[in-house]
């Protein structure tokens, strides 16, 4: 399987957490926080007196600390922190600030440093996520929507439409789209609609607060001159732009389709089945790409004058 963190910044962060004497297992002994990740019961054990990885773990750092070195988790193939999947990676550092380990919130936020400080070379990074009881819950997510890819842009937007709105839409599908995917997905397409309604005020041109977000879009479109119709042929690689153009009211259609079974804004029965991350990442990303392209133009374009495409 390939894997986007290596073993060098795996290696970092457990020689991180070594150097600094950090207990990984925060407030819980060693075997109840390993419990909360993986089955131990279903884990051989190292010794033969245990049937066990619970048994084997509890005599030989509970009952007998000193038996096994203080990282010894990280080298163990049992737990694949070094050489299995991402998912299991993340989610042990997730875990080890999670409140019910670390409660110290000081604690929680030095050791997420220290893990992004690692992480940043591979593309992760370990974000809030929610709260509870007033204590954030942090999960891993790709570096897409934070100082990466988008973010500062789609901010950047929300600020000059100087609307608190849409700023708190950006920043609620930044930090949903690892823990709420169905949230972001809700989110992105609000936003994309925030962004439409905000340039055809701005162009006094008439919306109703029945439009969907396809007529929005494609008002807005029409009325930045975006419409595949407006490319004259003269123009270099006019067919190329009036495929990608025509592809912005697709955008609008999916991340709709999209919404309606999964987003936010819909009752569900109970067994419906919600999307991953990866699908509120594609649905963040789509609508960012559009969003930002549009309130673009229609800075560059001023509000009384067409430019070219």
């Amino acid at each position: 399987m390939e894997r986007a963190i290596s073993e060098v910044t795996r290696r970092n962060i457990a020689d991180a957490l070594r150097v600094d004497e950090i207990n990984w297992a925060g407030r819980l002994t060693e075997p109840e926080f390993l419990s909360r990740l993986y089955d131990l019961d279903a884990l051989p054990s190292t010794d033969h007196r245990f049937r066990g990885a619970a048994a084997d773990i509890w005599q030989h750092r509970v009952n007998n600390p000193d038996d096994w070195p203080i990282d010894w988790v990280f080298a163990d193939s049992r737990f694949d922190l070094t050489d299995g999947p991402d998912e299991t990676f993340l989610r042990f550092l997730c875990e080890m600030v999670h409140p019910v380990v670390q409660p110290d919130e000081q604690v929680a936020q030095s050791l997420v440093t220290t893990f992004n400080t690692h992480l940043a070379a591979d593309g992760w990074e370990i974000v809030k996520g929610r709260e509870i009881s007033g204590k954030p819950v942090f999960v891993a997510r790709l570096v897409l929507l934070g100082e990466g890819l988008g973010a500062r842009q789609v901010k950047a937007v929300a600020e000059k439409i100087d609307a608190g709105y849409a700023h708190r839409q950006a920043t609620r599908m930044e930090q949903a789209v690892e823990s709420d995917p169905e949230l972001a997905i809700g989110t992105a397409k609000e936003f994309v609609e925030t962004i439409c309604r905000t340039i055809l005020f701005d162009r006094k041109v008439a919306c109703g607060k029945a439009d969907s977000l396809t007529d929005l879009v494609k008002k807005t479109t029409k009325e930045l001159k975006l419409a595949p119709d407006d490319i004259p042929d003269s123009a270099k690689a006019a067919e190329t732009i009036r495929i990608l153009l025509n592809n912005l009211a697709m955008v609008a259609k999916g991340l709709t389709e999209l919404r309606n079974p999964y987003g936010t804004g819909h009752g569900k029965h109970a067994q419906a089945r919600g999307l991953q991350p990866r699908h509120a990442r594609l649905a963040a990303g789509a609508a960012t790409c559009l969003g930002v392209f549009l309130f673009d133009t229609h800075g560059e374009r001023g509000q009384d004058k067409v430019g070219n495409t």
